[in-house]
């Protein structure tokens, strides 16, 4: 075999393995339930529970922000974000959060937010400095 053939070879190897490990974060979206029954890292769609308080406090700590949402089943918890407090957070129609659970909370690395009007439709996306669970 010639020297391109076994490039061309490892490089399509290599893309295949590319393409594996990125569908690990391509699963559906889990709920609070599931979450802990799989113990994983999960993404979970849901709004923020408005009538809950919020906590975020820059000189305490400023890359710790929690809330509360609410799945689609209905089902309520804390979320514990590791990343501050996104700009016009309240305003969220829908989060979208990766993570895990922890106890009885939801501790998530990514979170990405579909806001109404002043941003028509687009999305924004926030990524803690932990990176991975």
């Amino acid at each position: 075999m010639k020297k391109i053939h076994l490039i061309g070879i490892a490089l399509i190897a290599i893309a295949i393995m590319i393409l594996m490990s990125m569908s690990n974060d391509m699963g559906t979206y889990a709920t609070f339930e599931e979450a802990m029954a799989s113990g994983k890292r999960v993404k979970i769609a849901g709004q923020l529970s408005k009538d809950k308080t919020l906590y975020y406090n820059p000189q305490e700590d400023p890359n710790y922000f929690s809330f509360y949402i609410k799945d689609p089943e209905g089902a309520e918890k804390k979320v514990v974000l590791l990343a501050a407090k996104p700009q016009d957070f309240e305003r969220s129609e829908q989060i979208v959060l990766t993570g895990k659970m922890q106890g009885e909370e939801f501790l998530a690395s990514d979170m990405l937010m579909k806001c109404p009007s002043k941003y028509k439709d687009e999305e924004i996306y926030i990524k803690s400095k932990e990176g991975t669970l």
